[in-house]
């Protein structure tokens, strides 16, 4: 196998899990921390593995990447399960999941009997489901599970206040491969996004471009209409034009995360900004957009909004141009518009609406939870006042059959 920069790291995080139950791992995008730690926990655990991901995509193509490196294929001793699709054996023992399906699984497991080790990977994400379910692991360590271990994985999120809930645990940092990046910015441009990507990879062409091209687009259509803007430009160079986004088929993602005979123009989600490490990029094109989850004020049901990223996805959204040598980044929006974006994006349980996450905990039977950042109590009470519209909860507060 490839060496990758968090592999000196593996002693010593085996050593720290030996002897306490939790362990925080803070190491770059492209360090290899999803597919290198979580087998190297089955060497000395004798339990299962299981790592939660943010997305349904990084698991299965963590899963896949895995079983790859073990000469395996996927469903014998690495599998996943993600929503309405399960690729595991008797055998299995390393398990990538999404972060709602270990609610799911309390539910119907509530101390997790099979579970050695959890990894909560990617959480600077802070998704709700991923602070979800490191307030039950916590919860279920501190009462029926004392043997559990719990180790989380972050790119850029501050340690400290992470360190310090799991009660003063450890943290292993490893650095990354750093080369120097070439980052410009594009004026105001009133084109068509795609019309945008086709001329900075015009841009990239002129300029003597080797190796992949990475382009970040919000979404699926997005990435649509960039590869009919760009597929003459991707023919007359001789790039393989490869989307990668979570409706593809197997094939077809593995088609641009794999090497290939010849450079690749891959148009990707934000996926490929922090769970999906993929080699040979060696320029990007960044939107600065991308679909974050919000809800409806009138109505609380779920939205997905382009917007813009922050300063921190923009960074390692860069990074992904410098892994193996000097990299080159076009972001197609102004150097003030940089400047006015967040450093980081909001948690989502601070700006999302509950009533899911509270009827979870009433029907797990959990009356209080001790979060590592707590709700608002406004967006709370608003949750129970909508359970008890809708029926699923009586005047006390109490789960109806209905709820």
């Amino acid at each position: 196998m490839t060496a990758l920069p968090i592999d000196p790291a593996i002693p010593l995080i085996r050593e720290h899990l030996g002897r306490w139950r939790s362990l925080v791992v803070q190491a770059p995008p492209g360090s290899g921390k999803t597919t290198r730690v979580p087998p190297a926990l089955l060497e000395v655990f004798a339990g299962e593995v299981w790592v939660l991901e943010p997305r349904r995509l990084a698991a299965r193509l963590a899963a896949r990447r895995v079983a790859y490196e073990r000469g395996e294929r996927v469903g014998r001793t690495v599998g996943y399960q993600v929503r309405f699709e399960e690729v595991a054996g008797t055998q299995t023992r390393l398990r990538f999941m999404t972060e709602g399906v270990l609610t799911r699984r309390l539910l119907s497991e509530p101390e997790l009997d099979c579970a050695s080790v959890v990894v909560l990977d990617e959480f600077h994400e802070r998704h709700l489901e991923g602070d979800l379910a490191l307030a039950l692991l916590r919860r279920l360590q501190q009462t029926a599970r004392p043997d559990l271990r719990l180790v989380v994985m972050s790119a850029t999120l501050d340690a400290q206040p992470l360190i310090r809930y799991l009660d003063e645990c450890p943290v292993v940092r490893a650095e990354g491969r750093r080369f120097d990046l070439a980052i410009s910015h594009t004026p105001y441009s009133g084109e068509p996004l795609e019309e945008q990507v086709a001329e900075a990879l015009a841009g990239l062409l002129e300029e003597g471009l080797a190796g992949d091209v990475l382009v970040f687009l919000p979404g699926a259509a997005e990435i649509r209409r960039a590869a009919r803007a760009c597929r003459e430009l991707a023919a007359c160079a001789n790039l393989l034009l490869a989307p990668l986004h979570g409706d593809l088929s197997p094939e077809e993602q593995d088609r641009a995360v794999m090497p290939a005979d010849r450079p690749k123009l891959i148009l990707s989600t934000n996926v490929a900004e922090s769970s999906v490490t993929i080699e040979g990029v060696r320029a990007v094109i960044d939107s600065g957009l991308a679909r974050i989850a919000s809800d409806s004020p009138w109505s609380g049901l779920p939205l997905l909004q382009v917007a813009r990223v922050s300063k921190a996805s923009a960074t390692q959204r860069a990074g992904r141009a410098g892994r193996t040598g000097p990299g080159r980044v076009i972001r197609l929006y102004s150097v003030e518009d940089f400047l006015r974006r967040a450093d980081r994006e909001t948690a989502e349980i601070s700006r999302r609406e509950l009533s899911h996450t509270l009827l979870e905990l009433k029907a797990m039977g959990v009356e209080s939870l001790d979060w590592f950042e707590a709700p608002p109590q406004a967006a709370l009470a608003a949750a129970q006042e909508l359970l008890q519209r809708l029926g699923a909860t009586d005047a006390r507060g109490e789960l109806t059959p209905l709820g």
